[in-house]
């Protein structure tokens, strides 16, 4: 099983259900299971223009998401990707319609536009009124005649929503809605197709390759691009969109298009946001997921230029968690850090000997790092050489503010370096080994004492001992075996780390967690770390 459903014949009536259970009774549905899938609002007394909206599902939030007050009042949903029938989409309009009558808002699909539209001709002729609107903001083909309904949809949504909940006549609220369609712009990127429940999964886009244009049921793009990282791409988003900003401010919707982490999203946002593109970029909706395409791992970016009633109907509030509301564009906020917080800077001295060796190690652990992934993929999250690289790498950046020549000084320097560039435990572990061992060294203990001194301190507060698979089963015996010469104490490491492998229950760090089938055979990642460093001393000096 690759996905958390049960049959995909069930899947859209499940999903709307499941849907429902959880609004707090906000929302309901027609009894006409499983041909006409309705979604609308319980408070809903047909005395304003009512919004309906809808389409093939997989887009989630969208559309169902969006029903409520102050955005749509009813959503008409197909199966994945399918347009809803004529009857669905009737059925939506009898349902929700009053005297005021109703606004179809429709996205530019040959499917939706005909099956809508033949709802609406029938819905006129029992007298209601109706009208539609059809959201054409896709701008990655600028020669299709017809170009796709994208994310730029919940602009119309949020605006038309607004102008209907104040109580505007149909005919207003199809103008703004209008309005809106002529402004808004969109344009996506993905690194990945989406999977279609019961389909095939198509590995179209080459590894290191994005997709540029694609549409939100899976469509291809209008080209492959090669990407150098975040910027890159969203670089190359705001360069199609640039010509649809026109002179007023604009509000940017940044739109996760299914299976993009938030990491990822809020690196884009930053990206957006710093980006020179727009000068008159003012607001932003999002970064979240709004108008998706299943699993997609990708993003998309929908423009609006806007006058100061469209801005004011898209900060309207409304009471959705789907939609993220519309924030002003500020500037990073910078704090001084707290007094006392910042570690005393020692005074940087020269040892040639001292520097080489540091840096050698430091190129080592720079080296080893696929090596040290791989290994803590078997019992962590795969990050134990990133860690250790990254710390190297900005030790040799700023060794020459280190005091070299004297051990009583570059040990705790070490420490507050390394708490301050290694994550996660691992960082603290060391600032407090080399902490200690720098009061150690100024109690006037040996080299080899001061070292066995910070394991012990190591020991006592993070809890570990040598059998519990972590870094002291290498770092103990070499410590040891230290005063025996650097060679002698480079083997036992070396024996400590491979003795690791046979520990199938970790007791202590992340590995703890980790089933004794995924240890078996692996060295742990820190005690291998350990050893190649006392290997790479062990030839040096």
């Amino acid at each position: 099983m690759t996905q958390f459903i049960n049959d995909k014949e069930s899947l859209v009536t499940e999903a709307i259900d499941g849907l429902l259970v959880t609004s707090g009774g906000s929302l309901c549905r027609l009894d006409g299971y499983p041909h006409i899938k309705v979604v609308y609002r319980t408070d809903w007394d047909k005395s304003m223009v009512a919004l309906i909206s809808g389409g093939g599902s997989g887009h989630e939030p969208a559309h169902a998401g969006f029903v409520g007050q102050g955005m749509l009042t009813a959503a008409v949903c197909g199966e994945v990707f399918a347009s809803p029938s004529v009857d669905a989409v009737l059925a939506g309009i009898l349902a929700v319609t009053g005297d005021p009558g109703c606004l179809l808002i429709v996205k530019n699909y040959t499917g939706d536009r005909l099956n809508f539209g033949l709802a609406a001709e029938r819905a006129r002729a029992l007298g209601h009124k109706v009208e539609m609107v059809i959201v054409d903001d896709d701008i990655a083909l600028p020669d299709l005649p017809q170009p796709r309904g994208l994310a730029g949809t919940l602009f119309v949504h949020k605006i038309a929503g607004a102008a209907a909940q104040a109580g505007s006549s149909l005919e207003d609220v199809a103008a703004v809605a209008a309005k809106v369609v002529a402004g808004a712009a969109s344009i996506g990127m993905s690194l990945d197709t989406c999977t279609v429940p019961g389909s095939t999964k198509e590995d179209r886009i080459a590894e290191g390759k994005a997709e540029l244009g694609l549409g939100i049921h899976g469509e291809a793009g209008v080209e492959q691009v090669s990407l150098s990282g975040a910027r890159d791409a969203m670089n190359r988003v705001l360069e199609k969109l640039a010509p649809h900003a026109g002179d007023q401010p604009i509000v940017a919707l940044l739109n996760n298009l299914g299976a993009t982490t938030p990491l990822e999203m809020s690196v884009l946002a930053n990206e957006l946001a710093q980006s020179k593109q727009f000068k008159n970029l003012t607001h932003i909706v999002g970064p979240s997921p709004l108008m998706t395409a299943l699993d997609m791992h990708g993003f998309s970016v929908s423009i609006l230029p806007v006058d100061e009633a469209l801005l004011s109907a898209l900060q309207e509030p409304v009471a959705l968690a789907t939609w993220p509301g519309v924030q002003a564009l500020s500037d990073v906020k910078l704090e001084r850090l707290p007094d006392g917080l910042s570690p005393i800077q020692p005074i940087a001295s020269e040892h040639p000997q001292t520097r080489d060796t540091i840096t050698a190690i430091c190129n080592l652990l720079i080296g080893a790092e696929s090596e040290l992934n791989s290994l803590d993929a078997k019992s962590g999250d795969g990050d134990t050489g990133s860690t250790l690289s990254a710390a190297a790498r900005s030790l040799i950046q700023n060794i020459d503010k280190m005091p070299l020549a004297d051990l009583t000084q570059l040990m705790p320097a070490l420490g507050n370096e390394l708490s301050q560039t290694m994550g996660g435990s691992s960082g603290v572990i060391l600032a407090i080994f080399f902490n200690a061992t720098g009061d150690a060294c100024a109690r006037g203990l040996s080299i080899e004492k001061a070292l066995s001194v910070g394991l012990e301190r190591v020991s006592e507060v993070g809890g570990a001992v040598a059998g519990d698979r972590t870094m002291v089963d290498a770092l103990k015996p070499a410590l040891d075996a230290l005063p025996s010469g650097l060679a002698k104490a480079a083997a036992e490491a070396r024996t400590g780390a491979d003795n690791t492998a046979n520990i199938h229950k970790a007791k202590a760090g992340r590995a703890a967690y980790v089933p004794k089938e995924n240890l078996a055979g692996h060295n742990d990642p820190g005690a291998e770390a350990v050893a190649l460093v006392f290997e790479g001393l062990a030839k040096r000096i």
